[in-house]
């Protein structure tokens, strides 16, 4: 009942606008008539419970009927999210401060909860500190964060008041990149997204890894380029692609530092893939986890958990060359879960 309500919740907030300019996209990288393009669409809506940026991001255009079943579609991961992880525990991940305290062993820093905090905790948590990193409560996707130079502010009172101000809910330390991943990009910590999925006899497994760029001077790597990583290797497979999955670009190499992207080494990548495995475990009524981890000098350490994981990750074309998306992995791994 509540995938349905999901279902009938996406159709009502359709936008017939963003529809069409979806179906011109289409059109223009596949040469096929806007109409062919609309019906074929909403078969594959039916079908295969696709949205329409699926259809586009996918280039389900260019797909076979045996390919296309192939693919975790926005209904299916919502379906999979939905089955997979408890509700009921979802806040251990989505609060900062319950994430911090669970899984502590992992994150390699130290943060303040400001709702509980007085100004003479802030200031002893800043002492010392050139930087600070301020995150708002219940966000995803680096939605409101600051890195704060703390010499920017007068004193401890303008310092606490803009934190106030702004109603942050922890600030933290700042995660140092790896040198590696620093010379690609500096200006952000550019992470890996682990998925991990704990299948029906409790194991912890990955299911993949891409590595995240920073890139024109964001302070964080999300929307911005990413590229599967080998888990054996540690080696970056293709190219990269644009963050946001709508626009389809390829990079080849970082476009401000001007490294090559594909064939880079992550350093200590099957340390980092242990540890998800390993943290997969604390709470395990989540079995769906799509794990933010940077890479310091000194190894791997988490940022967050995300309990949604965004499905157009880890199937777009330019990283699928046989054309075959990660569902029958998933059902290998999950067959209680029919999808």
């Amino acid at each position: 009942m509540a995938e349905k309500g999901y279902l009938r919740r996406v159709l009502k907030n359709a936008s017939f606008k963003k529809l069409s300019e979806t179906i011109k996209t289409v059109h223009q990288r596949s040469g096929k008539s806007k109409l062919a393009i609309f019906f074929d669409m909403a078969w594959c809506t039916l079908r295969y419970r696709s949205g329409y940026y699926d259809y586009l991001i996918f280039a389900f255009y260019n797909l076979k009927a045996k390919e296309r079943k192939t693919f975790v579609t926005r209904f299916i991961s919502k379906k999979l999210n939905m089955r997979l992880n408890d509700l009921d525990y979802c806040h251990l991940f989505d609060n900062k401060d319950e994430f911090y305290s669970a899984f502590g062993k992992y994150t390699g820093r130290s943060f303040l909860d400001l709702s509980a905090s007085t100004k003479e905790d802030v200031a002893a948590f800043v002492a010392g500190k050139e930087q600070i990193f301020c995150k708002l409560r219940d966000k995803t996707c680096g939605f409101g964060c600051e890195r704060l130079n703390c010499k920017d502010f007068a004193d401890l009172d303008a310092l606490y008041s803009y934190l106030k101000e702004k109603d942050f809910y922890t600030i933290e330390d700042v995660i140092v990149n790896h040198p590696d991943i620093a010379a690609v990009y500096s200006n952000a910590v550019s992470s890996m997204r682990i998925i991990t999925l704990l299948d029906d006899t409790g194991k912890s497994n990955c299911l993949y890894v891409v590595q995240k760029f920073g890139m024109n001077g964001s302070i964080i790597d999300n929307n911005c380029m990413f590229s599967p990583v080998d888990i054996e290797t540690g080696k970056i497979k293709y190219p990269a692609h644009s963050g946001d999955t709508v626009q389809g670009i390829i990079y080849t190499e970082h476009p401000n530092s001007k490294v090559p992207i594909q064939g880079f080494t992550v350093p200590y990548v099957k340390e980092a893939v242990q540890m998800c495995l390993d943290a997969a475990h604390i709470v395990p009524q989540i079995r769906y986890v799509g794990w933010d981890v940077a890479i310091t000098p000194t190894g791997p350490v988490i940022i967050e958990g995300n309990t949604y994981c965004a499905h157009d990750f880890w199937q777009l074309p330019p990283h699928t060359p046989d054309k075959i998306g990660m569902l029958p992995t998933i059902r290998k791994l999950v067959p209680s879960i029919k999808v």
